[in-house]
């Protein structure tokens, strides 16, 4: 009896996942306003180059991706931190884990990429599921002058986190062209929505929210650039912040640093990377010369520990971020997820994550 009522709720939990799935899937948008973007060709978003965003066969299993080993995931408990006391002054960054973090300077926050579901996939009984808890409740947050957003993919666009800030908070969502159409379909209204090409930026509450240049792709389905990806450069007054989203290398980093820098601290993706796909996403060594490139400040490491999305160890690309930023001579914080780092009193750095690999 309790076998077959265990079967029934788990059909009905997959009926429930199939019902929802195209919501999750987002709205389709506007091929006429995508227009306006002088990246926007033949229907689709382009990078300044042509990369390949599909990974190549010969480098990448889908056996090992989907079985592979141990070392993938922590070998123990991730130490977690808990909501600090609120501040009203300096800058700060937050990071929850993955690549969802905040930024409060002078006391105003903008949270970027928050995804506070347990999985980074279009179902909640498969996919890529959470290797820590997330630290804090979408209720501690702060209040938020803005939720920025890099790009469409799963584990940065996440809409029940979406749907929930939509309730509880009065932020806007300053977003690449074309993510309107999937807040559009899970009810943000319009006139708390703002979409931007590369190069353009929004105000509020003193931010000046600038999307800028990256080398990725985008979908949340077979369907896949129809929507455009992004970094962003945070400027509150004197103090700025630079957020990679997700990227591979490439040649446009010096330009947005001569452009919007110097920056205070640079939250940069330096995980889920492989041979297989060199272009989309950064090496930790790519990260660090892409640090170097817009002009330096306080790295943060973001884009790791919480999901696994690559076929590298778990502990692996902060291993390898510390290594490069000590022969370089760098400044470097790695937090633990959850704990709020003062960017002008970082502390050292302790290598927490390397006793849990």
């Amino acid at each position: 009896m309790k076998k077959a009522l265990a079967g029934l709720l788990g059909l009905a939990g997959v009926a429930w996942a199939l019902r929802d799935l195209p919501r999750q899937l987002g709205g389709k948008p506007d091929p006429v306003r995508m227009a306006r973007s002088p990246r926007y060709r033949d229907g689709k978003f382009h990078n300044e180059k042509k990369v390949s965003s599909t990974p190549d066969r010969e480098a990448f299993s889908v056996r090992d991706f989907v079985f592979g080993g141990e070392d993938r995931k922590p070998s123990v408990a991730v130490p977690l931190v808990g909501p600090a006391a609120p501040v009203s002054s300096g800058l700060h960054v937050t990071w929850y884990g993955h690549a969802s973090a905040l930024i409060e300077i002078d006391g105003a926050a903008v949270l970027v990429d928050p995804v506070w579901s347990d999985r980074v996939s279009p179902s909640s009984f498969a996919g890529p599921k959470r290797l820590h808890p997330v630290p804090h409740q979408l209720s501690d947050l702060p209040t938020l002058s803005a939720v920025v957003i890099s790009h469409d993919h799963y584990d940065h666009l996440d809409m029940a986190t979406v749907q929930e800030l939509t309730r509880t908070t009065s932020a806007v969502f300053v977003v690449p062209l074309g993510i309107g159409a999937h807040l559009a379909k899970w009810d943000v209204p319009a006139d708390r929505v703002v979409e931007l090409d590369w190069d353009e930026s929004h105000s509020v509450d003193g931010f000046t929210l600038t999307c800028t240049a990256a080398q990725h792709f985008s979908g949340r389905s077979v369907q896949r650039d129809v929507t455009l990806w992004a970094s962003w450069v945070v400027k509150r007054g004197s103090r700025s912040v630079f957020y990679s989203g997700d990227t591979g290398y490439f040649a446009g980093y010096r330009r947005i640093g001569a452009e919007h820098g110097p920056f205070d601290a640079v939250l940069m993706q330096v995980g889920a990377y492989g041979d297989a796909w060199p272009d989309i996403h950064m090496t930790p060594e790519d990260g660090v010369r892409a640090f170097d490139d817009l002009g330096g400040g306080l790295l943060i490491p973001v884009h790791w520990a919480t999901f696994n999305l690559a076929l590298h160890p778990w502990g692996e690309p902060i291993d390898r971020v510390w290594r490069e930023v000590k022969a370089r001579g760098m400044k470097l914080a790695v937090p633990r997820p959850g704990e709020r780092v003062d960017v002008d009193a970082p502390g050292d750095v302790d290598g927490w994550w390397q006793a849990l690999a």
